[in-house]
């Protein structure tokens, strides 16, 4: 089992394997949640909203389904380009073992192991009449769901680096187009991005369509010399 660790205040497994959060260790109170920069108006607003992203993602009727999946998948793993360089700590892992680790190996360990996975060729086969492995609907899933961490990680951690670099747009619509891509194939458990409904409700509505521009009216024209003659010999 995989976890964003401290994104509310503490995870912990139980024995079905779900996450559930709990009080801090030494018994106190979790501290009152922050402000999410990342869900106010004037940053939800910008994103693309000209298309339908569940005409996006949908599966079309000539393309074979794990086509499709590889391919978004491939375009997912190519998109995000990280650089992360704040502390907070995941588990990765490791022989079925939970290992801690920062975030930004946490990070680095995600976008490596993903590239690794879509460019190999017995499992992301690009070659005519390769067949994909029996395994592959679970690598995919795999794979969207440590991205799915890493995109949280940047709503949490970086979303102020990200509007100081003008990228929330970019993100946002990154953002959006992944959690209707795999909710559509359900790659993803929905106790795993429930920590994030607040924002996938908000991106993922469609936009209402842009008020029309009114007309400008058109300027009032001035009588002519006649009809004033006519008005003044009456």
């Amino acid at each position: 089992m995989f976890c964003l660790v401290q994104l509310q205040w503490e995870k912990a497994e139980d024995k079905e394997g779900n996450w559930k959060s709990k009080t801090k260790p030494n018994g106190k109170k979790p501290p009152a949640e922050e402000k999410k920069q990342y869900l106010e108006p004037e940053f939800t607003k910008i994103r693309v909203v000209d298309f339908d992203l569940k005409e996006l993602v949908v599966l079309p009727r000539e393309i074979d389904l794990n086509e499709w999946l590889a391919s978004n998948s491939d375009s997912a793993v190519v998109t995000k380009t990280i650089h992360c360089s704040y502390t907070r700590y995941f588990y990765l892992p490791l022989k079925l073992k939970k290992t801690k680790c920062t975030a930004p190996q946490y990070v680095d360990f995600v976008m490596s192991l993903c590239q690794k996975l879509v460019t190999d060729e017995e499992i992301f086969p690009t070659k005519y009449g390769k067949e994909f492995p029996n395994s592959f609907e679970s690598l995919v899933k795999k794979i969207c769901r440590y991205l799915f961490h890493v995109l949280a990680h940047l709503y949490w951690a970086h979303f102020k680096e990200t509007v100081a670099m003008d990228l929330q747009g970019h993100l946002n619509t990154l953002y959006a187009h992944f959690i209707v891509f795999v909710r559509e194939f359900n790659l993803v458990d929905p106790k795993e991005t429930c920590i994030m409904d607040d924002l996938s409700e908000v991106l993922c509505t469609p936009a209402p369509p842009p008020a029309p521009t009114p007309a400008p009216s058109a300027p009032a024209s001035a009588p002519s010399p006649s009809s004033q003659n006519h008005v003044t010999e009456r």
